[in-house]
């Protein structure tokens, strides 16, 4: 018998070395990828989780020994990954370069998530909240949703957005929300969420 809960995405895992990235490395990140990957662009629910780095100020940020690259795609795409594995990647005129052997890591339904930064059409709070419940009845998912701090997503802040936590979650509507995530920009890092047991993190 089919697992109603078998997720159809995965997060794939490469170590990731280098110096440094940009602190705002989103789209440079992506457009590195793509011109790796060309097809990620045609899938809508593939994603490119943020890239830890060092905290601080500054337009640079230094990249940890243990940092990796997490990209959250359709379990049929894994095998299409070949052009990425040891690839030597610019972002935003930093080089670093992607591990040759990833994991991957499965999706796993906890009833509270949180997503790092999710894109806002406005800096309104209510307004922002107001879209996320839209979009989460319109994905039949039921919880209750916690905004967190207002973050700016590209370096010029044309694109800001908040963090978001969504509690009491049943498994297969987290399951949903892993996969489906929530608002645009799913390559920039936007709208991806994992697993977390802190409301007080929202955003951190």
């Amino acid at each position: 018998m089919d697992n109603p809960l078998a997720p159809t995405m995965v997060d794939v895992v490469f170590a990731l070395s280098g110096r440094a990235l940009p602190r705002e490395h989103r789209a440079a990140l992506a457009a590195a990828l793509v011109a790796r990957l060309p097809w990620l662009v045609d899938e809508p629910a593939a994603g490119v989780h943020r890239v830890n780095v060092a905290a601080g100020g500054g337009p640079v940020a230094l990249l940890s020994g243990r940092a990796t690259l997490k990209l959250r795609l359709p379990r049929g795409r894994v095998d299409a990954l070949g052009d990425l594995a040891g690839a030597a990647l610019d972002v935003g005129g930093e080089p670093v370069v992607v591990g040759r052997t990833p994991r991957t890591a499965e999706l796993l339904p906890h009833n509270t998530l949180y997503a790092h930064v999710v894109a806002a059409a406005c800096d309104d709070e209510a307004a922002f909240l107001a879209a996320v419940e839209s979009e989460l009845s319109a994905l039949r998912i039921a919880g209750r949703a916690i905004c967190g701090r207002r973050q700016t997503i590209t370096d010029d802040g044309a694109l800001a957005g908040f963090g978001l936590m969504v509690d009491r979650l049943e498994p297969d509507d987290a399951l949903r929300l892993l996969e489906q995530g929530i608002g645009p920009h799913r390559l920039w890092g936007c709208g991806l969420f994992v697993p977390h047991r802190s409301a007080a993190a929202v955003g951190a």
